[in-house]
């Protein structure tokens, strides 16, 4: 019987030690993962965590983010331990009579003062982040994003007033090595390195322009225009997506930004002046809802705007 239970023990052992070393490997993995989409800003399959950092918006960040699970774990063992403690220490069998104390001045001191210590250690960086992302002090150029059913308009002032719209290509359209539901037709494009402010508004309802690789996040709100910034530190593409409900066709609202080195980026604004100059008389594109019986039906709404704009 004692030999039993001693294998019993060991195979109980080896599976507890198998078991931790596949947890390990499998955040090993998410690791790994995470560190391929560095040059390409893009959700992976399983993907877990946040995406690589691309910008210093992003670094800060991870920073915060890491600190408040640091704080947050902290807090979750306190509360697991005094749970234990108190279930133990304060059961029936150990004390049949009941303590009767009413209140303790001095642990409720403790409880009141080092949860608004806590609050302040959390709320200091987060503060400082909110106002170090909330717009760049000298950028060097600017972007203007307009939000609308279901796509996007980007338009730079600075380079004599480059206007397009981005819409998603439809599945069936895809060339080899682009991502479903996530590239698009005309990407945004600007130079690595530099500081890019970004001014977003909306033609209809509330949307939100959402790029996790470069830490841009920032509604679009009708009637209103609203300011953030972002810096790729490297050449890459960073893919984005709308990410405030906005209609029925809001999955398919990708954001593209390429970010590139400048003279490729000089280069890239000679050819966009040419490309858009009749951007108010060139075809349309077709973008489609989605797969299946809604893809089949294939929205055409650019052709829709076009016809309530003629109205």
């Amino acid at each position: 019987m004692r030999a039993q239970g001693r294998c019993r023990q060991t195979v109980r052992g080896v599976l507890g030690v198998a078991a931790l070393a596949g947890l390990a490997a499998m955040v090993l993995a998410v690791g790994a993962a995470d560190a391929s989409t560095t040059e390409v800003g893009a959700p992976v399959p399983w993907g877990m965590g946040m995406q690589a950092s691309a910008s210093p918006v992003k670094d800060r960040i991870h920073s915060l983010h890491n600190f408040l699970l640091v704080i947050i774990t902290l807090i979750t063992i306190f509360v697991l331990a005094l749970l234990t403690y108190v279930v133990v220490r304060f059961r029936a069998q150990r004390n049949p009579v009941p303590s009767r104390t009413a209140h303790n001045t001095t642990l409720e001191v403790i409880w009141t003062v080092v949860p608004v210590l806590i609050l302040v250690a959390i709320g200091v960086p987060s503060f400082r982040l909110l106002y170090f992302m909330d717009r760049a002090k000298e950028p060097d150029m600017t972007l203007k994003v307009t939000a609308f059913q279901w796509a996007w308009e980007y338009e730079y002032p600075d380079h004599d007033g480059i206007k397009f719209e981005s819409y998603m290509i439809p599945t069936e359209e895809l060339r080899p090595g682009q991502l479903r539901l996530l590239d698009v037709d005309n990407e945004v494009v600007v130079p690595a390195g530099k500081d890019i402010r970004v001014l977003v508004t909306s033609r209809d309802v509330i949307h939100s322009l959402f790029v996790p690789a470069l830490g841009v996040q920032k509604y679009g709100i009708p009637g209103r225009t609203l300011e953030t910034w972002f810096r790729a530190d490297r050449p890459g593409v960073y893919y984005g997506q709308c990410n405030q409900i906005c209609g029925v066709n809001h999955a398919f609202m990708p954001v593209v930004i390429r970010a590139v080195p400048e003279a490729e980026f000089t280069a890239w604004v000679k050819e966009a002046k040419r490309r858009f100059a009749n951007d108010n008389t060139r075809p349309l594109p077709l973008v489609a809802a989605g797969d299946g019986e809604a893809g089949e039906v294939g929205l055409r709404l650019a052709e829709a705007r076009r016809g309530s704009t003629s109205q």
